[in-house]
């Protein structure tokens, strides 16, 4: 069942928290997967032009939640591609967010999963095995850790501590 909301009405109800339980990402991420609108709680990985964590984490049983990649913002490498892409709705990922590049637009299009990036670049990653899961990271300045709510539409990207719907 997907869940229903829209970012401008979360931040609407939440404009006036000023305790950082709830926050905007800034708006430098665009989509590419088949699902332009999900939500879940969050898994984190951590990693610099490295998606091995990215795929292990991705393998395993989504359960509707979100995978967000702190990539660093690099610009040099994919950390998503089509494979994954379909592993993750394969596997019951609501979506991913990367604070990096993904690559394989079309097959990310058709893919029935959430994926939001800085952008695309066809370089694929290397495969050294390295990098941080579920761990605190800062994606574009805002900081998420493992268990957040993350809500992701046509408008924008928002966080918060505690799920937001009903």
């Amino acid at each position: 069942m997907a869940i229903k909301f829209q970012t401008c009405d979360l931040c609407d109800a939440h404009k006036q928290d000023d305790t950082g339980a709830f926050r905007v990402l800034p708006p430098v991420f665009q989509h590419f997967g088949g699902s332009p609108r999900f939500a879940g709680a969050v898994v984190t990985v951590k990693c610099w032009e490295d998606n091995s964590l990215v795929k292990q984490a991705l393998d395993g049983a989504g359960e509707g939640r979100v995978l967000v990649v702190d990539g660093g913002g690099s610009l040099r490498k994919a950390l998503v591609g089509g494979n994954l892409a379909v592993t993750a709705a394969r596997n019951g990922w609501a979506g991913v967010l990367v604070y990096g590049c993904v690559r394989d637009a079309a097959e990310l299009r058709a893919a029935m999963v959430g994926v939001v990036a800085l952008g695309l670049m066809p370089m694929p990653t290397e495969k050294l095995g390295e990098g941080q899961a579920n761990v605190v990271v800062d994606i574009a300045g805002v900081k998420v850790q493992p268990g957040d709510w993350l809500y992701a539409d046509e408008d924008g990207v928002v966080l918060s501590r505690a799920a937001l719907h009903g």
